[in-house]
């Protein structure tokens, strides 16, 4: 009975480590489903509460009477008219400081958890007319005064439960719900002001505000300035623009921005609101998408996206990304692993069957699931740690059965100790991984071609009972 030859055993590796992709496939269907679980969960911890909030705001809207001409196509003929319509004219803050205060909670459902957030914001705007305002189409005689409302914008007014103060030049406005800027689809609150628009009008303005996961501000007129502390030692920054100032530690974090006028390229009056704003992904890929409501029949003219900066309260360990990373870091182990039995196969003397390259296929695919499983409930490190201590004893006390020596499988086990540790650095430094990956497949293919420089990959097999000795153009003994 002839031993196939080790052109064949190469073969039969490869196929199989090829069909193994398809349970690492169902394993990263099963992470993507678990973390699809995880965000669902997390929308439910936070209904009821708020979610990722956007700020927008103050804006002086003033109604006023403007004229224009309709054509209208009667009896073949095409008739133009004039026609009184009503239009709102925008008047952004000359100056706008806003200053808030993150109170971060984290709160868990079963075996998921979110963070949520009260944030208290304060402010001090300064409004006035521009001196050119014809120039922008609009008469300060034709603008309703006694209609004038300053509007202040919350994405999710559920989390407005302590109401709004607002107070202009010294008197304590009436505040009613509603009627916000379009960046925040309309929600938020407003109040009737008294301005004639002949000197400048000084509003202060604070409010509680609850959300989860992120916070946005859209910042308008002539500067904007945002100071913004939190607890919470986790914070991430995206949006249009990047704090200028920032400071990070256990206790918590600080940040400042300054956006001025010349940066976000609007006019200090217009015609049409801004648009709900652009959320970059900057904060994390499940914070990316905030559902603004957009549905409004109030007629008001809305023109393109407002810029925003963003402050995430991104949990500390995103293991679901993590696990999914090292998923795809999987067929490198089976790789890795086969081409060890089929050097001690073919090199060593020592026969692997199809079989046994099947089930150690399946331990190294379990160990991700084992991640997936322990990582949520006891943390990604500490269940890399466990499935990893795991698959190695496992995979170690098979393979002195299957290589019949010990010897050989202490090899293995510090095989998939030094790949599982090389795995978590990958994970760790993502920036590095690429480079450390090409590294370790060239000192493999390196090893292999040393170890069969001498292999006659083409020559027909040897008997069974000569297999268990080492092919004849290799000097080496094989090991017991």
């Amino acid at each position: 009975m002839r031993e196939k030859s080790p052109g064949i055993k190469l073969l039969f590796a490869v196929l199989i480590g090829l069909a193994l992709i398809v349970p690492l496939v169902f394993v990263y269907a099963l992470v993507n489903d678990r973390q699809g679980q995880s965000r669902t969960a997390q929308q439910s911890i936070a209904a009821g509460w708020g979610g990722a909030q956007v700020i927008a705001g103050p804006v002086i809207v003033v109604p006023f009477k403007a004229t224009q001409i309709q054509n209208e196509e009667v009896g073949g003929k095409t008739i133009s008219r004039t026609v009184e319509v009503e239009r709102q004219l925008f008047i952004s803050p000359v100056a706008n400081a806003v200053t808030t205060a993150l109170k971060p909670q984290e709160r868990r459902k079963s075996i998921y958890s979110s963070v949520l957030f009260e944030a208290d914001v304060s402010g001090q705007a300064r409004f006035a007319l521009p001196a050119d305002l014809p120039r922008f189409g609009v008469t300060a005689e034709k603008l309703e005064w006694d209609r004038a409302e300053l509007r202040i914008g919350t994405s999710d007014a559920r989390g407005l439960t302590k109401g709004g103060k607002i107070v202009a030049n010294g008197q304590s406005l009436s505040v009613e719900p509603g009627r916000g800027p379009a960046a925040t689809g309309g929600q938020g609150f407003f109040a009737f002001v008294g301005w004639d628009g002949a000197n400048a009008l000084d509003v202060a303005y604070s409010f509680s505000l609850r959300g989860s996961r992120s916070l946005s501000l859209v910042p308008r007129g002539g500067q904007t300035k945002w100071a913004i502390t939190s607890s919470w030692p986790n914070p991430s920054f995206g949006g249009s623009f990047l704090p200028e100032e920032r400071r990070i530690d256990n206790q918590g974090f600080k940040a400042a921005y300054t956006v001025d006028k010349l940066a976000l390229g609007q006019a200090p009056v217009a015609t049409e609101d801004m648009g709900v704003p652009v959320i970059g992904d900057d904060v994390s890929p499940q914070y990316a998408s905030i559902d603004i409501p957009v549905a409004r029949n109030t007629g008001e003219a809305v023109s393109g996206q407002s810029p925003a900066v963003t402050v995430g309260l991104v949990e500390p360990v995103d293991l679901y990304s993590r696990v999914d990373r090292s998923v795809k870091y999987g067929f490198l182990f089976i790789g890795f692993t086969f081409l060890a039995f089929l050097m001690f196969d073919i090199v060593g003397g020592a026969r692997v069957a199809a079989a046994e390259y099947l089930m150690t296929g399946a331990g190294l695919v379990l160990f991700f699931v084992l991640l997936l499983a322990f990582a949520e409930v006891i943390g990604f490190t500490a269940a890399y740690l466990l499935a990893s201590a795991a698959i190695i004893g496992l995979l170690t006390a098979y393979s002195a059965a299957v290589l019949r020596s010990w010897r050989r499988a202490r090899f293995i086990g510090a095989l998939l100790l030094g790949l599982y540790a090389v795995l978590y650095v990958l994970l760790s430094l993502e920036a590095w991984s690429l480079l450390i990956g090409a590294v370790m497949l060239f000192l493999a293919l390196a090893g292999v071609m040393y170890a069969t420089r001498k292999v006659d990959w083409s020559a027909v097999g040897r008997s069974m009972d000569a297999s268990l000795t080492p092919p004849a153009a290799v000097s080496q003994t094989p090991a017991s």
